[in-house]
């Protein structure tokens, strides 16, 4: 895909030579016309020291940091990628496996304020956005190309967004800030259909003064509106995003034409031809009688009648096939590995089993987790900044995070991965509740340490304990459970308006029998 290094350094080379004796006979030229002789002098000032107000924004060319694919690479990756994922089924499933088990079952974002979840609603359910079909496919185009741009568009009065979609084969550049190559500012786009780049600002969920003055005034410039950016599998520094395939293209197209040679040689393998052996026959003889075959050959189920001078025998091609599954085995399992995937998934079981066979997807989940931590990252910082445009749209101030918290609050709630096996955990549950209840009762750990343990083995089971608070509303419940007890086990003669005069009537009995006891 990318060509041969070699190829490309001698080439590099052979263009800076050109260019050395370019500038060495311009030079030449210039100081043989020029017979006078100019002094130049350093200057000073305010710029002492400085060859520029902004030298600081360049860098020297041997200390270039910039490590992204150059232009035309880039354009063939996005090329390349999505036809791979179209023609090629490795490279198809590879990108659709992870994408099944992330969104298979549906993801929803939910807000504890109940108008900031109507706006989320709202949002999610506009016949633009559509998010519940179109995020399927911004996750799988996010495998495949690496990055993408969402174009977003305000109502300034009721504050409503509506995402767009740019292509990311018509974006030039991506613009960083001059003094953190971390954060994307600005993005560029190429000439489009009306003869115009567009100049898009990069969204952030925050005010403009969160940066430099020197970057505001930069992004000033991108003033054809706002655009989400999202990269995977990129460098820190102007880091532009690269698709899945990228490591693995080479590899698959390589498979791809192994697979289709093996079909040709197995067609092959099929086709025969037939040996007929003339007896005493001179070459005349020869030459007739393979006229006569050849103008009519014997079709399939034919009967063929000869002489004992002449011998027919059908002759098939021998092609080894011996190592053709090894190859196969190889090819795959070098592109799969590189993937995360293990054989299994691709149907090549083996020895698997179910033991192994969990084993082996373990490193291909925490990899899936990753990449659903970001998408969470992604829907978040979109549901954020569609809150955001209406809390100033209707309050017409920005949103301060202390106070108005819930406007970045929201929570995105992804589908499990895998359907767990949770009797493993009950078991282990009801051995550690036994072992935590000793432990406490022999004063070896505190309760809340005890808790903090039995919380470890519930959230294997999807339930979220906080110690402290639990122990908490434990000791609370307990109290009022102990009071209601009391309550109930105590006797009384009578109820109602009667309990009064029954409470007074045994006071006085009992007052006059005191009296009684001091008087004898």
């Amino acid at each position: 895909m990318f060509g041969s290094k070699k190829r490309k350094a001698k080439q590099e080379a052979e263009f800076a030579a050109k260019i050395a004796a370019i500038v060495t006979e311009t030079i030449a030229t210039k100081n043989s016309a020029n017979e006078n002789t100019t002094t130049f002098k350093e200057a000073a000032g305010a710029m002492a020291g400085s060859i520029d107000a902004d030298d600081h924004l360049y860098s020297k060319l041997s200390a270039d940091s910039n490590r992204n694919l150059s232009g035309p690479t880039r354009v063939r990756m996005n090329k390349i990628a999505p036809y791979l994922w179209q023609s090629n089924m490795i490279a198809n499933r590879i990108i659709e496996l992870p994408l099944a088990y992330l969104l298979a079952e549906g993801v929803k974002i939910t807000n504890d304020d109940e108008d900031y979840q109507a706006v989320i609603d709202a949002f999610w359910n506009h016949p633009i956005n559509n998010m519940a079909i179109k995020l399927e496919k911004k996750v799988r185009e996010l495998a495949i190309f690496g990055e993408q741009f969402y174009p977003a568009f305000v109502n300034p009065l009721s504050g409503e967004v509506q995402l767009s979609y740019l292509d990311p084969a018509h974006v030039e550049e991506v613009i960083y800030d001059p003094r953190n190559p971390e954060q994307p500012v600005g993005v560029k786009t190429k000439r489009m259909s009306n003869g115009r780049h567009y100049f898009y600002k990069v969204i952030i969920n925050g005010s403009e003064s969160v940066f430099t003055k020197q970057t505001q005034r930069l992004r000033e410039g991108f003033a054809d509106g706002d655009i989400f950016y999202f990269a995977i599998n990129s460098f820190c520094a102007h880091g532009r995003g690269n698709s899945d395939l990228t490591a693995q293209c080479d590899f698959l197209d390589l498979y791809d034409d192994f697979i289709f040679g093996e079909g040709d040689r197995a067609e092959n393998s099929r086709a025969f031809v037939w040996d007929v052996t003339l007896t005493g026959a001179d070459k005349n003889k020869v030459t007739e009688r393979a006229s006569e075959i050849e103008s009519n050959p014997p079709r399939p189920g034919s009967v063929n009648v000869h002489n004992d001078s002449e011998v027919w025998k059908a002759e098939s091609p021998s092609l080894g096939t011996g190592d053709t599954e090894a190859l196969a085995k190889l090819f795959r399992n070098h592109m799969l590995g590189g993937a995360t995937m293990p054989p299994s998934w691709f149907a090549d079981g083996g020895d698997v089993n179910r033991a192994n066979g969990e084993a082996m997807a373990e490193p291909t989940f925490k990899i899936l987790a990753m990449r659903q931590r970001y998408i969470i990252y992604m829907l978040h910082e979109i549901a954020t900044f569609v809150i955001r445009q209406y809390y100033k749209a209707t309050l017409g101030q920005e949103p301060d995070r202390t106070i108005e918290a819930d406007v970045f609050k929201s929570k995105v709630v992804m589908p499990e991965m895998t359907a767990k096996d949770i009797s493993r955990y009950a078991a282990a549950l009801q051995q550690v509740v036994v072992a935590v209840n000793l432990a406490i009762t022999q004063g070896i750990i505190t309760e809340e340490t005890g808790l903090s343990v039995i919380a470890s083995i519930a959230d294997r089971l999807g339930v979220e304990i906080d110690p402290a608070t639990e122990l908490e509303n434990v000791k609370t419940e307990i109290a009022q459970k102990t009071k209601d007890q009391a309550k109930a086990d105590t006797f009384n003669a009578f109820d109602g308006a009667d309990d009064e005069n029954a409470d007074e009537a045994a006071n006085e009995k009992t007052a006059d029998k005191e009296l009684t006891d001091d008087a004898e």
